[in-house]
């Protein structure tokens, strides 16, 4: 039984070894130390990706066009592949079980917007409503836009708060007018984006708007849709990358394009590519955890060889036990709870000390990748179990080694 006879047996013991005991404490403390510290800036780098992720939409599959590269069925290289009207219709019908967003996109880069002396370049983009998914964007007041104001080409205009802030200062900006070279809409809705600024400075428009105010035809820049989730995350991305090869086949037989030519049409996955990146994380995950569990391993040697000391130590003892009635057992129960001692003291120093750097410094950490490094309640709990195992690891072969002692041969022993 653990009673307090036994707490003031094990810290005498532990005190006539106390340099041994104090370097061997050290040993475990530092190891759970650099353990918490590599998991908390591995979670520091998941928030950081995480947050570069959730600027757009994870699961989204964009096409691009630019310039043929190479000739194909008498067409020279060199040819600009434009998208149109037809090509997002005929996308969107052919693969509509498996989209859930979905928009066409035509952009005026460095659009000058004015509102009556306040004037600045931003983005301009003729856009769909399903626009405000995929970007993430969120309405902070009014209302994106909808597939009345599309088909009707209304002069309607939904800003990012950095527009509205540059333009409007402190102002409502609803209802109110502004002017893009020249043109006047009003504006119907402010957001926010998760990327910030950069993402804010956009001014939405309808497509079919843009189109018809500034001599765009049936023209688009660009292309997004957003792939219907699955429970399965590798479900998930093996239909969003079977999609984009599908895509991608589709448009470069209708444009006439070289099926080896990855330049004329570009169909970027999102979700392929984030797969990649939690991938990358857990292997950094798993190297931190090795290493940490390495210095563990350290620490935890050094506990068995003073337990081994310890032992040698308090042969006659163990024999006087022994010859007194003690089982086995009690022997082994002992020696153990001396190790377990040593290395939860030590290992539980270590981590309120990880812990607490962490809760001080982690919240002024705030790089584009590395967010807020912090270990989670769960994460501690297995540190927890990992000291006590390590504790009677350490402590198995001196206690085994002890309960193996005979009491006449213990009694000699000088």
């Amino acid at each position: 039984m653990f009673n307090v006879e036994r707490w003031q047996e094990i810290f005498e013991t532990l005190r006539k070894n106390k340099l041994r005991t104090f370097l061997t404490g050290l040993s475990v403390a530092s190891g759970i130390f650099i353990l918490v510290i590599l998991l908390g800036f591995s979670s520091g780098i998941e928030n950081g990706v995480t947050s570069e992720f959730q600027q757009d939409a994870t699961n989204e599959i964009s096409i691009r066009t630019r310039r043929t590269t190479k000739g194909y069925k008498g067409l020279n290289p060199g040819r600009y592949i434009q998208l149109k009207d037809e090509d997002f219709i005929n996308l969107s019908s052919t693969y509509d079980d498996n989209l859930e967003y979905r928009s066409a996109s035509y952009s005026i880069w460095g659009g000058q917007v004015t509102h009556k002396n306040e004037s600045g370049n931003y983005r301009v983009r003729g856009v769909m409503p399903d626009e405000q998914f995929i970007e993430n964007a969120d309405m902070t007041i009014g209302r994106f836009l909808n597939y009345s104001d599309l088909n009707e080409g209304k002069k309607v205009a939904v800003i990012g708060n950095k527009v509205k802030t540059d333009l409007f200062k402190d102002q409502d900006p609803i209802d109110k007018d502004i002017a893009i070279w020249g043109i006047n809409f009003k504006v119907i809705g402010v957001y926010t984006d998760p990327g910030g600024e950069r993402e804010e400075s956009n001014v939405f428009l309808p497509l079919t708007t843009v189109q018809r105010s500034f001599n765009g035809g049936d023209n688009i820049r660009n292309m997004s849709f957003t792939v219907k989730m699955s429970e399965n995350f590798q479900e998930a991305v093996d239909l969003s990358k079977n999609l984009s090869l599908a895509i991608e086949n589709d448009l470069k037989q209708k444009h006439i394009v070289a099926p080896d030519d990855v330049a004329a049409i570009r169909v970027n996955n999102t979700l392929e590519e984030a797969k990649k990146i939690y991938s990358l994380i857990d292997t950094i995950k798993a190297v931190f955890w090795f290493i940490g569990i390495g210095t563990i391993i350290a620490g935890v040697v050094g506990v068995g060889n003073i337990m081994i000391i310890i032992v040698k130590e308090r042969t006659k003892e163990i024999g006087i036990r022994k010859a007194l009635g003690a089982e086995p057992m009690s022997i082994i129960a002992m020696i153990l709870q001396e190790a377990v001692f040593v290395t939860m003291f030590s290992g539980l120093f270590g981590l309120i000390l990880g812990l607490g750097l962490l809760e001080l410094v982690g919240p002024q950490v705030d790089s584009p990748f590395i967010k807020f490094p912090q270990v989670d309640f769960k994460t501690a709990i297995i540190t927890v179990f990992i000291l006590v195992a390590a504790g009677a690891l350490a402590g198995f072969l001196p206690a085994y080694r002890a309960a193996k002692i005979k009491p006449i041969v213990a009694l000699r022993d000088e």
